[in-house]
């Protein structure tokens, strides 16, 4: 009886604790992980289109959902929520090439700084049915922005980069924009 007790300690210790130990640390899920990631190859693509804010008219693309009650759309904390479209030209009628989804917050107190949280949805060509998402601030009257893009879908799955975006023109009574973008963005 004595020699089974030892012999059964001595099989959990030496035997069953080990591998038990080093199945909870990751070890097999290390190994994976690294296998994967040497088939992908990582790689920069450019896009550009023109982005359409219309926030006024019967067509408007665009809904404020909070902010201060009896504000213009320029005070501290309304937010907008949009589905607006992205064209491969400046002109609203040129090809749409997708749309941008999200939402939009004044964030700043003394100046116009948007919080922007979109994401860019492709419904033509290659990419169609890929998105890219974009987190960050967008201080609207610099001549050009920089934002970060934080993930991606389908093409763009695990995307980072940047969006540069620049203003074509817009009409300071409604806050209607376009707005250009060079987006570059690499992805597996």
């Amino acid at each position: 009886m004595a020699s089974f007790l030892t012999y059964s300690l001595f099989t959990l210790y030496f035997i069953l604790f080990p591998s038990i130990f080093s199945i909870s640390q990751g070890v097999f899920y290390e190994e994976l992980a690294q296998g994967i990631a040497l088939k992908h190859e990582e790689k920069t693509t450019h896009l550009h289109f023109y982005f359409h804010d219309i926030v006024g008219g019967k067509n408007s693309t665009v809904v404020r959902i909070a902010g201060p009650p009896n504000s213009s759309i320029g005070n501290f904390g309304n937010t907008m929520m949009m589905d607006d479209p992205l064209t491969e030209g400046p002109q609203i009628t040129s090809k749409m090439i997708g749309k941008a989804q999200g939402l939009y917050a004044m964030a700043a107190q003394n100046d116009f700084s948007l919080l922007m949280v979109v994401n860019y949805v492709f419904t033509e060509g290659i990419y169609n049915g890929s998105s890219i998402s974009i987190l960050g601030r967008n201080h609207i009257f610099d001549d050009i922005r920089e934002m970060p893009i934080v993930g991606g879908s389908g093409a763009f799955r695990l995307a980072h980069g940047y969006a540069l975006a620049h203003t074509v023109q817009i009409d300071m009574e409604t806050g209607d924009a376009i707005v250009e973008y060079n987006v570059y963005v690499t992805h597996y």
